[in-house]
């Protein structure tokens, strides 16, 4: 009886890797000052059209790349944004939670290029997902997440409750 009303209850996580406000003034900056100078060499009508292409362009684009979701439902992680790659919690092995000190050495150095990345600078802890399925070249997981304790938590939650 314990069993199946643990089984019914979903443990999820879901979390959006937007770009944050200080992350938008220097390229809206930026396309202010382009638009600016198509304005000054065509000046009368055509003077606001690269304001009207070049600002929402640069608003677009900083949507586009805070896209990326981390999601973890039904027993499976989801990762990206337009077709998500994703890991059932079964082939998670270790976690290892990456501080922002030692993004640089997980990214650089100890990086194995075999390795699925999703890493978002401004988005300072990382998660490394060691990977237990023999079939599966990827050694591990590496991705970026606000809270990495915290979905380690419910990996491993997961993990537990679905070996049963």
């Amino acid at each position: 009886m314990s069993e199946s009303i643990t089984r019914s209850a979903e443990i999820s996580y879901s979390e959006r890797l937007y770009t944050p406000w200080w992350c938008w003034p220097l390229p809206l900056i930026a396309g202010v000052l382009l638009a600016a100078e198509v304005h000054m060499g065509y000046p009368g009508v055509r003077a606001w059209l690269p304001y009207v292409v070049a600002v929402p362009l640069i608003v677009v684009l900083m949507l586009w790349l805070g896209r990326a979701k981390v999601r973890l439902d039904a027993g499976e992680l989801w990762v990206g944004a337009k077709d998500p790659a994703h890991l059932p919690v079964r082939f998670i092995g270790e976690l290892e939670v990456i501080e922002p000190r030692d993004k640089r050495q997980a990214l650089g150095p100890d990086l194995d290029p075999a390795a699925f990345v999703t890493h978002r600078a401004w988005v300072g802890p990382m998660l490394r997902l060691h990977l237990t399925d023999p079939d599966d070249p990827t050694p591990y997981w590496l991705i970026s997440t606000r809270s990495p304790g915290r979905l380690a938590e419910l990996i491993r939650a997961e993990r537990d409750m679905r070996r049963y």
